[in-house]
């Protein structure tokens, strides 16, 4: 991992505690194993932004990916962290301050920390403190990435028969490439993922044999905003919002269109927004997917929290990349255990503080 420091530290008020916040935003870079290539291009590592937000006596941090398809970069995702240094910040105001940034990267990042940093000063736990039940043991999807038919079989081969697979598919031979995929590893289910790839002919052509590959989701297979052809779409296998779902307010859209929505911490905003957002999909009928960006463990814990209430779990960022962070989650051929708290959301603050 190579990390490049950019680090902004403020002195912030804390009108409970004698000391002040410290806030340090940190560029980090993980090497990708091999690389990653979705339908709007590929990439080689993952660069992520690191918060911390300090008391002087415990430190909350998170993990945030910017994203280019929702005009986010490292630099600007710092420059809307930096807004905060412009307020004098306290226990009582932070969380309307954080909530006052459009959703995205930088409100996760510090949405993220700041929930870290709770759970610290109060001794306790992330999930008690949203009064969550303890995350079980869950199946996650492993993903494979666009390559020729014959690659992503090899591909999957590698994956010694997982129970769940993600195959990222432009809208070039699908039904060839998940073929081969599907008689490479016959006892797996697979979600396709077209990031906005496909037309509706494109999905009306191949659905029917898509699911009888094994297909149990498509996700997002028209641009979003561009999806109106669904409403009169019938389709054999449940489809799923991706880049069409940021957060509550899209879900009235959504109805008719979709039958599942993908969380992201990146695209809520942080932990707050997404547990908002479940509540209130679950509530309206639709089915839960928790997804992510490439990252590390780190920046998967606070979504983990959620897989009890998930049709559909695809936190593998850590499996992407070279070299994860300690204390990690543990994988062990697609089954996620639930992490441990000493890397996010426990009462016990890490050590790179």
């Amino acid at each position: 991992m190579a990390i490049e420091q950019s680090t902004q530290t403020y002195n912030v008020k804390n009108a409970t505690k004698p000391s002040n916040l410290v806030i340090k935003v940190v560029k980090e870079q993980f090497s990708l194993q091999h690389v990653f290539r979705i339908a709007r291009g590929a990439k080689t590592q993952a660069d992520v932004v690191v918060v911390t937000i300090s008391d002087n006596h415990n430190t909350g941090w998170s993990e945030a990916v910017p994203y280019a398809r929702y005009q986010e970069s490292l630099d600007s995702v710092i420059e809307q962290i930096n807004t905060l240094s412009q307020s004098t910040l306290n226990s009582e105001n932070i969380t309307g301050l954080i909530a006052s940034l459009p959703s995205g990267a930088a409100r996760n990042a510090l949405d993220c920390a700041w929930w870290d940093l709770q759970a610290k000063q109060n001794k306790t736990t992330v999930a008690a403190l949203f009064a969550l039940a303890p995350a079980l043991p869950c199946v996650t999807a492993q993903t494979l990435s666009i390559d020729s038919p014959e690659a992503m079989a090899k591909a999957v081969l590698a994956l010694n028969n997982p129970p769940l697979v993600k195959v990222k598919l432009d809208n070039q031979d699908i039904v060839e490439k998940m073929t081969a995929i599907a008689q490479a590893a016959p006892n797996s289910k697979f979600i396709v993922d077209a990031n906005e790839a496909w037309t509706i002919d494109d999905l009306r052509h191949c659905c029917l044999q898509l699911k009888d590959l094994n297909v149990v989701l498509i996700e997002q297979p028209l641009p979003a905003g561009e999806d109106q052809d669904l409403i009169n779409f019938s389709s054999p296998i449940p489809l799923c919002a991706d880049e069409s779902c940021h957060t509550r307010a899209e879900l009235k859209y959504l109805k008719n269109r979709y039958q599942v929505v993908n969380i992201k911490l990146d695209k809520t905003g942080g932990l707050t927004e997404a547990v908002l957002l479940a509540q209130e999909a679950k509530n309206q009928g639709f089915e839960l997917m928790l997804g992510c960006m490439v990252g590390s463990s780190l920046a998967m814990a606070p979504l983990a929290l959620l897989v009890n209430e998930a049709k559909f779990v695809d936190l593998d960022g850590p499996l992407l990349i070279s070299a994860d962070r300690e204390d990690g989650f543990e994988f062990n051929q697609g089954l996620m255990q639930p992490l441990s708290g000493k890397l996010w959301g426990g009462n016990r603050n890490h050590t790179n503080a």
